[in-house]
């Protein structure tokens, strides 16, 4: 296939042609000139007079033309276009120069140090850019100005002025005070009859504890209350408790957990069960490890199956979010397996032990369970 010439190259050939005609033109003599120059304005004289329209110049054309008026005065030799339009191919011209001549001299960022500020930016709500660019010179070896850091911020739809008001979402704020919060719902379970149960459950949101977990096929407000004072150690350290909307959470229950146990009452908003994403999630934990594998019969039946589920999730599931690590025992890591004792033949024997009948199953060394 036959390549095309490049762009660029085509206004240098039309000027280098015609500075190769100049040259030979300064070797003429004068008078050879002048009829030369005559007759090809008799020509364009022709033209004029019979109305014949020129097709369009190219830009090389038009490069050529304002390169040679510079050698003269070109307002009374002009005839294919009119004057304004010729002054304006000299602006656009200039216009490019400059265009050219003007460019950015630093380089933008590269893609993975602007995904860094967006990501510094939108995980701190509270730093700006100064903090920012402090962080990437101090910390990463980046060393760039807070007003480059600047050019790079993912502004928000509704920052006024460009001001960023410190914040913080609801889930960094649910971390923070994650020992000293406590959540609770209620879940419904249909038996083997179609009767409805309904299970309440209660979270310690720091150590992922359930506190409480009791079945009733009528709940109620005193019911409810006597749960969550079962739930409660004599000296706890919570402070706040969560739950939603539901009419069972009466403003007398509230009240009550206030006045009694010294929990301040967040209600969740309207439609928003995100906001009680913790126990939301542990619902549907124990739907699908449990009950969606096990037809309650009978809300006896029910409590006892949800009681052997809730010992093994509080003392035999690890919990990735603890690290992993097991509510009951916290963060505390287990006895390293050593090879040696394999080389040896002293290795201890694995035993399991069943959970819900063999549904799941918890792992531990004989050694270590005797």
């Amino acid at each position: 296939m036959r390549r095309s010439r490049p762009l660029t190259s085509v206004p240098v050939f039309t000027l280098v042609s015609d500075l190769v005609q100049f040259v030979s033109a300064r070797l003429r003599s004068r008078t050879a000139l002048v009829a030369e120059n005559l007759f090809l304005r008799k020509q364009l004289a022709f033209y004029r007079e019979h109305k014949v329209r020129p097709r369009p110049l190219t830009d090389a054309a038009r490069m050529s033309l304002m390169f040679w008026s510079r050698l003269f005065d070109w307002r009374n030799a002009l005839m294919i276009v009119k004057p304004g339009t010729f002054i304006g191919w000299h602006r656009k011209g200039f216009r490019l120069f400059w265009r050219w001549k003007s460019r950015p001299g630093r380089p933008p960022l590269p893609q993975e140090i602007r995904a860094l500020i967006e990501r510094m930016a939108r995980e701190n709500p509270t730093w700006g850019q100064l903090r920012v660019a402090a962080e990437l010179s101090l910390k990463l070896g980046i060393f760039l100005s807070p007003r480059t850091v600047r050019k790079y911020w993912p502004w928000e739809p509704n920052d006024r002025g460009r001001r960023r008001v410190s914040s913080q979402c609801w889930a960094t704020f649910v971390r923070n005070h994650a020992v000293a919060i406590v959540a609770c719902d209620f879940m419904v379970v249909v038996t083997a009859k179609f009767q409805f149960l309904y299970v309440l459950v209660v979270l310690e949101l720091g150590s992922r504890r359930i506190l409480q977990c009791n079945v009733t096929a009528h709940p109620t407000a005193e019911w409810t209350l006597q749960q969550v004072r079962e739930a409660m150690p004599n000296e706890h350290q919570h402070c706040f408790l969560i739950h939603d909307r539901d009419s069972i959470f009466s403003a007398e229950l509230d009240e009550e957990l206030a006045q009694g146990f010294g929990l301040r009452v967040l209600r969740t908003p309207p439609q928003s069960p995100k906001a009680n994403a913790f126990c939301e999630r542990l619902v549907g934990t124990i739907r699908r490890e449990c009950l969606d594998f096990i037809i309650p019969l009978n809300e006896k039946h029910l409590r006892r199956i949800l009681r052997e589920w809730v010992g093994h999730y509080n003392s035999g599931r690890p919990h990735s979010s603890l690290g992993p690590g097991i509510p009951d025992r916290g963060h505390t890591p287990a006895v390293r397996y050593s090879t040696t004792n394999c080389i040896s033949g002293k290795t201890p024997r694995v035993i399991a032990r069943p959970v819900l009948g063999g549904l799941h199953h918890e792992y531990a060394w004989e050694q270590g369970a005797a």
